[in-house]
Order: C-alpha cells, then structure tokens, then sequence
C-alpha cells in the first residue's frame, strides 16, 4: 500500500477533477502490475495495473488508495474491471464520499466474490486525497497559501522591492510546488505589481497549472504577460458583476476564461469564488498572495495548508507585510494552523502548517 500510495502521488497536479490513485497488483510476493491515474484523469490506476498484470492477475491482491469507481463516466467502473480480471483480493486504504461511489465500489467487488479489506494507511490516503475530498465533501479545492517573507513577516520593502527576499533553492521549491496543485491563484494587486507568468520551470514540467487570478473589475493589463500568454497556458479571471463587458470581451479574446461571482462589501467573496473553481474541477490551488487576498481566504476560515519560506534578513516596520489586516478583536479569534513540517532550504527556512481542526 505505501507503493501505490507513492504512485498515486505522481498524479497530484494533472489528474483534475478525478483523484491521484495509485494500485499495485501482487501474488505471492511479486509485483505484477502497478499503475497510477494519468494526466487528464484516465486511464485509471486499476486500468493500468490490470493491463500490466495481464492474465496473471487472476487470484491476486489489489492494493488500491482510493474505493475502486462503481459509475460509467468516460470510462467504465474499475470495481468491474478488477472482478472481471479475476482479483481475489482487494486492501482498499480509502472510501470514496464521492455520491456516485462511496460504498458501491466496495460492494461491487464483495459482489463478484472478492475479499475486501479497508483502511490500511487510511490517514496517508487521506493526506494524500485532501484535495479531491475537499471538492466533493465541502464544494471547493483545497487551498494551500505560501507566503515568502523577511525574519520580520514582510514581503517587500516600502518601495515595493521584493526580488529576491529568498533565495534560489526556496524558489526552486516553489515551482515544484505548483507543479502539485491544479491551480496558482493571486489577487489583482500581485497581477498589477509583478506582472508574473504563475508557470514552473526548470523542472521539465510536461503541463502547467491553471493560473487564476482574482480581479473583481478586470482591471488588469492587457499588454502583461499574463495576456500574452492565455492561449498557450490556461487562465482564469474570476470577476464581480460590475466588470467592464469591453474588457471581459478582450480578455476572452486573449483565451482567457472568465468566471463571475459575488461581489461582498466592495469584494469579490472568496467563499464563492473557491466554490466556482472547485463546481470546474479544481482540487488543489496555490495560492501566492498577496496581502489582501492571504488576508480574505485566512478571514474566511478558507485556508487548509500554510507553506512560509523565510529568510534571514529584516526589513522593518515600514516594509509591507505578508498579510493584510483581519480584523481580530483577540486572539481567540486568530485562524490557528498546526506545524507540519520544517526544512533548511538554502539559507532559508520553509515551515509547513495544517490547519487545526480541533477547535
């Protein structure tokens, strides 16, 4: 299992709306066949690892991440595939709650007269799987915020000079990060101030992410780089009813696809924003900043992962900070994320933080 947990991670990024998969076929101790969701969402884990094994797959065990699928979607139900194979044997580390699933994969195979097991590494699975079930159970993607700072919590200095705060290994990091969500996000303001492109490089990377920016009025620059590359990698603009229709025709020219949702108190609803990314099939988004959007997605009880390289260097009070303000009446108010992990990056430090999900 903690094979086909390893493969299934390979998908993580490029299996959107379906889920990262991994399964691995075995009799007596000998791998058979092995398989992980491709890119696009199909072919899926168990129809790869059935046509690896062959006819040898017949009496064997299935070690599958994730509830074999019970539904004709594009292709028909794996539950099916692994019962028509002949698998005697089926460790399965995770129900699906996905409604056309969630149980009916499982009793498929019981059905066709295979033994099931559940559970084992249900946990990894289920870190593994936070952002397909968090589409499915809660209607939008996961999101994780990185946020790139000074010693002293700031993103650039008063001028608005930010390159570089970390160095090159933190940058590095990065892009492989992205390269694992669906989805980069940034504000208006970020698109404004940078001009970024939001693509990986230097890591070989075979697709790029969705680049989603928010802007409630469109009001973006068509001559930037992100216009100038909306036909080649896929873009996003989520706006508010009052956007310009001149501009969303240029920006539609361009190949951007545009996304309208509620504007709340003179702002574009998060909540809403993340439920219309995740009704197209996000399940992982990545979101870089800035200050305004950290603060709406953390003020909104929206942020699931938080990722923070920080440098050693300081910059002072009158720098900008990583986060706009919240508005908290006290601490017990603050959003509160449990330390996951840390690491030396270069001459930087990168800390990751699970939200708490006790309180």
């Amino acid at each position: 299992m903690a094979l086909a947990l390893s493969l299934g991670r390979r998908g993580l990024g490029a299996v959107w709306p379906n889920p990262a998969v991994g399964c691995v076929i075995v009799n007596e101790g000998r791998i058979l066949g092995r398989g992980w969701t491709r890119p696009g969402g199909r072919p899926h884990a168990e129809t790869v690892a059935l046509a690896q094994a062959g006819a040898e797959a017949r009496g064997a065990t299935a070690y599958v991440t994730l509830e074999p699928c019970a539904h004709h979607g594009k292709t028909p139900p794996c539950a099916d595939a692994l019962v028509a194979a002949g698998i005697a044997r089926a460790v399965v580390a995770l129900r699906d709650p996905d409604p056309r699933v969630n149980g009916q994969g499982l009793d498929r195979l019981r059905a066709g007269g295979i033994e099931v097991v559940e559970g084992l590494l249900a946990d990894t699975a289920r870190a593994d799987q936070a952002g397909f079930l968090s589409r499915v159970t809660e209607g939008r993607p996961l999101v994780t915020l990185k946020l790139a700072t000074s010693f002293d919590g700031r993103i650039a200095t008063a001028s608005g000079e930010s390159r570089w705060i970390t160095g090159a290994a933190a940058r590095r990091m990065v892009h492989a990060l992205r390269l694992n969500h669906d989805a980069v996000m940034i504000g208006a303001g970020t698109a404004r101030a940078d001009d970024p492109m939001l693509t990986v490089r230097d890591l070989g990377a075979p697709r790029q992410p969705v680049r989603v920016v928010l802007a409630r009025n469109l009001d973006l620059p068509l001559d930037g780089r992100l216009a100038a590359s909306a036909g080649e990698v896929p873009l996003w603009l989520v706006h508010g009813d009052g956007a310009d229709p001149d501009r969303i025709a240029a920006w539609r020219a361009r190949g951007a696809e545009l996304v309208r949702v509620p504007v709340v108190g003179g702002r574009l609803d998060a909540g809403a924003a993340l439920a219309a990314l995740g009704a197209r099939g996000l399940t992982r988004v990545f979101c870089e900043g800035g200050g305004t959007l950290a603060a709406a997605l953390l003020g909104g009880g929206l942020v699931d992962r938080l990722i923070g390289f920080t440098a050693g260097l300081a910059i002072g009070a009158e720098g900008r900070p990583a986060i706009s303000a919240l508005g908290l009446g006290g601490l017990a108010e603050a959003p509160r994320f449990m330390l996951a992990e840390t690491r030396a990056l270069g001459g930087d430090v990168m800390h990751v933080w699970q939200r708490d999900r006790t309180g």
